[in-house]
């Protein structure tokens, strides 16, 4: 791409900025000493719709200044060249890279295993890795292939973490209203664990739409992958979903102070389409119950 056609994309996006997301409005509290993250899943297109999504953070970031990010996969779509990367994350969050934001990617099915190898995504070398943000500890899987290893790996990292959060991430969702349905053999190994040692948040891409899952076992359950990719209509509120949006692409940004995570999800056009403050699995009432959920579909075929 030569310097006209980059300066032409960039004309092109500040005409394409929303009169709407000019005016956004942030519902998170910025405590003194929070935790503040943004979510995003799905994204490596490398298409005007994730430019636009980034434009959106990038906006919301001068205003609630988190210091790093959390991606769930599919981060590269297609070819992985030197300059597919440049394409497909690099310039979509020019602002945040620049800011020094740091992005911590977890792999998804269209991804080359090798991006953990490519230091702007954090992953060390490793496809399952551990890292830790004031009082809170991320736990960052591989969802392709949950091996023994890994999950020995898992338990042993959970059982020993003394943090006061833990969140875990990854890139298919256990559980879903999307057509394709839930990674219900997955679930069967992670949740009993998840519960066991006191995991409090999950976070999942795959679906490209954004879901706000009902406590399951007392863990609140988020699909955010959507950033980039649209599956128009393909979320549904009911017994199992109590928020979702699934009529354009969308990010998460994300504050935890003291007992309390508070979250915002956004929109492409910086319209805020879920908000809310979720207390801590041990301070919540009945945090064994287990919301009524629709019987699991056989699950459609990976795309």
């Amino acid at each position: 791409m030569n310097r006209t056609t980059i300066r032409l994309a960039a004309a092109l996006a500040v005409a394409w900025w929303p009169a709407t997301a000019a005016a956004q409005t942030l519902a998170l509290p910025k405590k003194d000493g929070s935790v503040r993250f943004l979510v995003i899943g799905d994204t490596g297109t490398g298409d005007d719709e994730e430019m636009q999504v980034g434009q959106v953070i990038a906006k919301y970031h001068e205003g609630f200044p988190f210091p790093f990010a959390i991606m769930l996969g599919d981060n590269i779509y297609g070819s992985e060249r030197p300059q597919d990367f440049e394409r497909k994350f690099t310039k979509p969050y020019q602002a945040l890279l620049d800011a020094k934001v740091e992005f911590y990617a977890t792999l998804g099915n269209h991804d080359d295993p090798n991006q953990r190898f490519y230091e702007p995504f954090h992953m060390g070398g490793e496809r399952y890795h551990t890292f830790k943000k004031g009082n809170v500890r991320f736990f960052v899987l591989d969802s392709n292939y949950l091996d023994p290893d890994q999950r020995a790996w898992l338990e042993k990292e959970l059982t020993s973490s003394g943090s006061e959060w833990k969140i875990a991430y990854f890139h298919h969702p256990l559980y879903t209203t999307a057509a394709r349905g839930p990674e219900v053999e997955l679930r069967k190994v992670l949740e009993p664990l998840f519960v066991k040692t006191g995991v409090d948040v999950v976070f999942s891409g795959h679906e490209h739409v954004y879901e706000r899952i009902k406590p399951q076992e007392g863990i609140y359950y988020f699909t955010v992958g959507g950033a980039a990719k649209l599956r128009d209509g393909d979320a549904h509120k009911g017994d199992l979903a109590e928020a979702v949006f699934a009529s354009d692409r969308s990010f998460l940004l994300a504050e935890i102070a003291g007992d309390t995570l508070f979250f915002q999800t956004i929109s492409r056009t910086g319209q805020t389409v879920d908000q809310g403050a979720l207390p801590k699995r041990q301070t919540r009432a009945g945090e064994s119950s287990t919301a009524k959920r629709p019987p699991d579909k056989p699950k459609k075929p990976e795309q």
